[in-house]
């Protein structure tokens, strides 16, 4: 991550909309006096359930929306009047929607975004070219958007969106019904991509294998607040996640019930293989492995995280 001025930065930002009931209009708050700092490099995972205010503050990060209150810059610039300058330094991934022609050949509107986006011939070329080869379309460059398989018209989708090289990457549930394949693919070359070029990604998905595989950080939102700006290690530990150790033995053995700082959750093929949770902040996974080699020779391990799902219903819970 670098330093400097913020690629997004929001101060009591807000946003409400007009809702007509029967003969009565009332006001809902959609975001609520947020304030987020993003840095250069950085990979953010935006998270929150269905109506939390995530696409709202996404309309306005672009300029799409007006706030009604606050203040928002994004690569340092008011989106709303800033808009067509800011489209050349942002890229936007909406995994329910294209900015493909339906109609023509990839390769074809890889060329038009190129022209709108300002890029010479020898800029388009390269930058075509590095995108054809690490996101693999190749294959399919001369079929029409409308023929593509979900994945490939993904993987061409993000080629679009990156095809001006932005500073600032974000993706609305990039691989919302993609196949365990594609979205292992796509999750790489975005690694690849903020590695070989500092580029800041911005993630709002349900996917929470996206956000454990592609975020340094985390935000969370609760009907349009924001609850929670850090890891997602520690978010994990404010509502007492725990770890598991799984141990397979080399011999059958009676449940481990009574391991120091432990809970036994169950045991499977008659005690050979058991598994333990933990507290993080109470001991370590080579503490409880220690207190469980004293007994029986251990053959393998190991160790699952927090299910990132339970811990957001968790957050969410204590806040009801």
């Amino acid at each position: 991550m670098t330093t400097g001025s913020p690629i997004i930065e929001t101060r009591q930002l807000g946003r409400d909309f007009k809702v007509r009931e029967g003969v009565r209009r009332r006001t809902l708050t959609a975001v609520d006096d947020l304030a987020i700092t993003i840095q250069a490099g950085e990979a953010v995972g935006y998270i929150g359930a269905n109506g939390a205010g995530k696409s709202t503050t996404i309309k306005m990060l672009c300029g799409i929306l007006v706030p009604t209150r606050g203040t928002v810059t994004t690569c340092g610039l008011r989106p709303v009047a800033d808009r067509r300058e800011l489209a050349r330094q942002v890229g936007v991934v909406f995994g329910q929607r294209t900015q493909l022609w339906w109609d023509l050949p990839v390769r074809e509107s890889f060329t038009i975004l190129a022209a709108i986006h300002g890029l010479s011939r020898v800029a388009e070329t390269a930058r075509t070219e590095e995108l054809v080869e690490r996101l693999e379309l190749s294959e399919f460059l001369s079929t029409p958007v409308r023929q593509l398989s979900l994945g490939q018209r993904m993987r061409a989708e993000v080629a679009a969106a990156l095809l001006h090289s932005p500073r600032l990457v974000i993706l609305d549930e990039p691989t919302i019904g993609l196949d365990v394949l594609s979205k292992q693919r796509l999750r790489e070359f975005l690694v690849t991509e903020r590695t070989t070029h500092g580029t800041t990604l911005l993630l709002t998905t349900h996917d929470m294998g996206d956000v454990e595989r592609l975020c340094d950080r985390i935000l969370l939102v609760d009907r349009g607040r924001l609850v929670w700006d850090g890891t997602l290690a520690g978010l994990s530990r404010t509502v007492g996640a725990q770890r598991v150790l799984v141990v397979d033995l080399a011999e059958s053995t009676p449940d481990l019930v009574d391991v120091a700082a432990t809970q036994h959750l169950g045991s499977e093929g008659g005690g050979l293989r058991q598994r333990l949770a933990f507290d993080p902040d109470a001991t370590t996974a080579a503490k409880v492995l220690a207190a469980v080699s004293e007994r029986v020779e251990v053959l393998d391990l190991a160790v699952e995280e927090p299910d990132v799902e339970d811990v957001v219903r968790r957050v969410y819970a204590a806040r009801r």
